[in-house]
């Protein structure tokens, strides 16, 4: 483990990009007080009417990369069909429990989840989150779900690799370098997805403990996702290189994010399939839609992110 990025950088990055008190004292929403029907409409009208699934496979049995699974079981089961306790009514009935956040489910990371030096987004302290759930900067913000303009920056992709190893960082040279070569764009109200390679790497290599190594965004990266005004920002990993920093800042993006900017945040998503289809159509931006779970007090929630492209 090192000092990627030092304390005194990350103090004045934090402060550079604070957007606390932009949209109001009280505001929840963060960054997604960018997205307007005119930003959703105008991403609708410019595809071509391919869907994507870009949420992994719910991870139900112990694995090295997961090891709190997911809880599937049945209630009724087909050869209990009949315990409806409806006459005549047969069917099947199952139950799902999951401790979402880390580095194996598909997850929304809310405004409350992470916190610096005891305070979360728009300055609000670390106490309003309680044992009952969170009172301020909850998943509820997004209750009413995200359709915006997605990009897809394939980092793999641009520098003729097949996956970045894990602890590698990407660089803010690396995501002008996508831009060019993919000919796109990141704006104000758009979702930035980063693509590492992760799944590419699993498939090939085999599974690996992520919290040993994973890639990420070096936290150099934060000043160009604030001057570009993004809604949102996921990746393939943890948003976040692995293992963290071993400074006060051990994982810069987050705090940045979520803490600093308002930034909601989609970890350990699966862009394998969005980059083929990306490479395919020779498109790299696209509608992308995420709809949270409305729980109440929640600090995130389980996604299945859509790209129609």
């Amino acid at each position: 483990m090192v000092e990627r990025v030092s304390d005194a950088r990350m103090d004045a990055l934090f402060e550079k990009v604070k957007n606390w008190g932009r949209w109001g004292d009280d505001d929840e929403r963060g960054t997604l007080n960018l997205l307007t029907p005119e930003h959703t409409a105008r991403a609708a009208r410019n595809v071509v009417g391919r869907t994507v699934n870009c949420g992994r496979v719910l991870p139900v049995a112990p694995s090295v990369e997961n090891p709190v699974p997911a809880q599937h079981m049945m209630i009724l089961a087909g050869d209990a069909r009949h315990g409806t306790g409806v006459p005549g009514a047969e069917a099947c009935i199952d139950y799902i429990g999951l401790a979402f956040h880390g580095l194996g489910v598909s997850h929304l990371d809310a405004l409350c989840h992470v916190f610096h030096e005891g305070v979360m987004y728009n300055g609000r302290p670390a106490s309003d989150v309680m044992s009952t759930g969170a009172t301020r900067n909850s998943v509820m913000a997004m209750a009413g779900g995200v359709a915006s303009r997605g990009v897809l920056l394939d980092i793999p992709r641009t520098r003729g690799v097949d996956w970045l190893e894990p602890g590698d960082g990407v660089t803010p040279d690396d995501l002008d370098a996508a831009c060019e070569a993919q000919g796109v764009q990141v704006g104000p109200g758009d979702i930035l997805l980063v693509s590492t390679g992760r799944d590419a790497r699993r498939e090939a290599e085999g599974p690996w403990d992520p919290g040993h190594g994973l890639a990420g965004l070096d936290g150099e990266c934060v000043p160009w996702l604030a001057e570009r005004d993004i809604a949102m920002l996921g990746c393939d990993g943890a948003n976040d290189i692995m293992p963290p920093n071993t400074n006060r800042w051990p994982l810069p993006i987050h705090v940045c994010c979520l803490v600093a900017m308002g930034v909601h945040l989609l970890d350990n998503l699966d862009l394998s399939g969005l980059a083929a289809v990306c490479e395919e159509e020779r498109r790299w931006e696209f509608l992308f839609t995420v709809s949270p779970l409305q729980i109440q007090g929640g600090t995130g929630s389980p996604v299945n992110p859509v790209a129609v492209v």
